[in-house]
């Protein structure tokens, strides 16, 4: 959905046949990540998460950025007037706002809009899925200012390019174009420009359609295997397919199965 000029709030939130959209709405500060903003998010994504009417979550930005992470300007503000809340942002804001991407209960989709930097490429790599506009990029800024990574950068980034590539890209700031994202794994899909919004379109009105609580299993499990063993992760998926086996969309799913017929799946 396209924000309306007249919103001016710094996220806004549509809803449309299952489908969230949240989007960071700050494009004259590329959609960079004040106090105000940030809080803004996390209340939206507390939101989404709950309602058990959105069946997927898309996250975008406004303009020609996606997110290019803190606003520098008022960080520089902030390390002469209250540098403790320059480090408490990230337990309080950034940390709350990627588990909600990486562990809600439903599939969330990254609309690269534009340039991801810092946090703002942490929140894309925290999504199941980043469609990226073919003029957009990422960079991992981090250590461009003498800061270490934040906002999961070290748990997802290596986990979609591998650890040595990793290090690679953080200790060597860059943009990374579309097409090298996709060759690397950060992209999903690459789509021109003008087709971003029509691609994230489908894809997230697929998703909602689809068995909700069967993916957020799967996102849950995935997440769960990346950081234990084959007997746990065994014990785990054992313990999702019980989840989902008595769940309304399975049984659905059976019956439309028997009748040869398409399911419908209710989310439940």
């Amino acid at each position: 959905m396209t924000v309306q000029p007249e919103q001016n709030l710094p996220v806004v939130v549509t809803k449309e046949q299952g489908v969230a959209t949240v989007t960071l709405n700050r494009p004259a500060a590329m959609n960079s990540l004040d106090v105000q903003t940030k809080e803004a998010l996390l209340a939206a994504l507390r939101a989404v998460a709950a309602d058990d009417a959105v069946r997927c979550v898309v996250l975008t930005g406004t303009g020609r950025a996606f997110c290019v992470g803190q606003d520098l300007k008022e960080h520089v503000r902030l390390l002469a007037e209250d540098p403790e809340q320059l480090w408490t942002t990230v337990s309080l804001h950034y940390n709350p706002v990627v588990e909600l991407l990486a562990t809600m209960d439903k599939p969330v989709v990254a609309a690269v809009n534009g340039v991801a930097a810092g946090a703002g490429a942490a929140f894309a790599f925290a999504a199941d899925l980043r469609y990226v506009a073919a003029s957009a990029g990422f960079n991992l800024a981090f250590t461009g200012i003498g800061l270490s990574c934040d906002s999961g950068t070290s748990w997802a980034l290596p986990r979609l390019v591998g650890p040595g590539r990793a290090k690679e890209l953080l200790f060597f700031p860059r943009t990374v174009d579309a097409r090298e994202a996709l060759d690397l794994g950060l992209a999903t899909e690459v789509v021109p420009d003008e087709e971003l919004a029509a691609r994230v379109g489908e894809v997230a009105a697929a998703l909602a359609a689809g068995p909700t609580c069967a993916y957020g299993a799967v996102r849950r499990a995935v997440a769960f295997s990346s950081s234990h063993g084959l007997t746990d992760s065994l014990d785990f998926e054992d313990q999702m397919m019980t989840r989902t086996g008595t769940s309304e969309d399975h049984r659905s799913a059976v019956d439309a199965f028997l009748a040869k017929e398409r399911p419908t799946f209710s989310g439940r």
